[in-house]
Order: C-alpha cells, then sequence, then structure tokens
C-alpha cells in the first residue's frame, strides 16, 4: 500500500511539472504577440499591434512576414517585430 501511495504521489508530481513547463506555450497566442510589443515598446500603437498579431495569426509564413513589416513600419525594433509574429503564429 505505501509503494503503491508513494508511486502515485511521484506521478503526480511529474504531471504538474509538464503542466508547469508547458504553461509558457499556452501564452503563445495573437495576445501574446500583442503584450509583448507593448510591454516591450510602450509607445507603440495599439491598433497597429493587434492589427500585425491577428495577421500573423494564421500560422502561414506570409503571414508572420506581413506583421514583421507592418510592426516594423511602426518603428517597433526588429527583433522584438520577430519574436511576436512568431509567437502569434504558434498554436
Amino acid at each position: 500500500m505505501l509503494k503503491r501511495l508513494a508511486a502515485t504521489i511521484g506521478g503526480l508530481a511529474l504531471a504538474l511539472g509538464g503542466a508547469v513547463a508547458a504553461a509558457p506555450a499556452a501564452v503563445a497566442t495573437p495576445q501574446g504577440c500583442f503584450y509583448q510589443v507593448l510591454e516591450q515598446h510602450p509607445e507603440a500603437d495599439p491598433a497597429v499591434v493587434e492589427h500585425a498579431c491577428l495577421t500573423a495569426a494564421d500560422g502561414s509564413p506570409e503571414g508572420v512576414l506581413a506583421c514583421y513589416f507592418e510592426l516594423r513600419h511602426d518603428y517597433i525594433p526588429a527583433q522584438l517585430a520577430l519574436d511576436a509574429c512568431r509567437r502569434a503564429s504558434q498554436e
């Protein structure tokens, strides 16, 4: 009985650890893209950022590229724009 209890508790701890490790992937959405840009570049135009992040949400390389250029047109730093657009395109 004690061995079963220890195994169950160990399995539960591993399962919870896996859920915590997967949590950052849950933020990979257009909303995550939007907040990433505005947190790191607060002077960005929220309407432009929202439109760009939604453009990348389809996951296509063309959508990511369009998102990137739209953010760069609003003077968002290149690496931030690329990271945010990639984040929006992941599901």
